[in-house]
């Protein structure tokens, strides 16, 4: 992993990346965690895939929207590209910094263009192209969704030693499907099995 240079480029490049990523993110922040990963780890090694999927495990357990791992990922980005915590206030401020340029670039265009296709879809719901529109995103989020999981699954690629995790995943997948169980059930058995090492 190398720390990203703060040079105005950089910024101004990890601003455009998440401001490309809102205008897809249909279903929610999370459905382009895929590409996010490929350009912070795979492209410019900002992170490793350790840093990655525990910003997403730690907002995900948190209270409030799920789109708080965006900040976190730009936390983690400004706060190494200022030497990392011993880098003192420096290393604060950039990564503060980090946090308003992702959370802004990602949701500024989703925000204006939910609000503007609401709208349009309210004012035309009983048109057949407003209700295949709607229609036609559910395969379009649930794709995004599945990708997500599996960018997720994948960094544990030892299949021998990390079964229990696919069945965890599994399990959880089928569940969640079709059962109207809660999720943090979910959560709370996972973080279970993981503090006693099963997965």
């Amino acid at each position: 992993m190398s720390a990203m240079d703060p040079s105005l480029s950089n910024w101004l490049g990890l601003f455009l990346q998440f401001l490309t990523l809102s205008l897809l993110a249909i279903g929610g922040a999370i459905t382009v965690a895929p590409d996010m990963h490929r350009y912070l780890v795979v492209q410019q090694g900002w992170m490793t895939d350790a840093q990655f999927t525990t910003a997403i495990a730690l907002s995900q357990a948190a209270p409030g929207p799920n789109v708080l791992f965006v900040a976190l990922l730009g936390w983690q980005v400004g706060l190494q590209s200022g030497g990392g915590p011993a880098g003192g206030w420096t290393a604060w401020a950039l990564a503060m910094l980090g946090v308003v340029v992702t959370m802004t670039a990602i949701l500024l265009p989703s925000s204006l263009l939910s609000y503007h296709a609401a709208r349009w879809a309210h004012r035309y719901r009983e048109r057949r192209a407003a209700r295949a529109f709607r229609a036609g995103l559910a395969p379009v989020v649930i794709a995004l969704l599945v990708a997500t999981g599996w960018l997720l699954v994948a960094s544990h690629d030892q299949p021998d030693r990390d079964w229990p995790l696919w069945l965890l995943t599994a399990t959880s997948a089928v569940l969640v499907w079709r059962t109207r169980l809660h999720l943090l059930w979910m959560i709370g058995t996972g973080a279970l099995l993981g503090v006693l090492g099963w997965v």
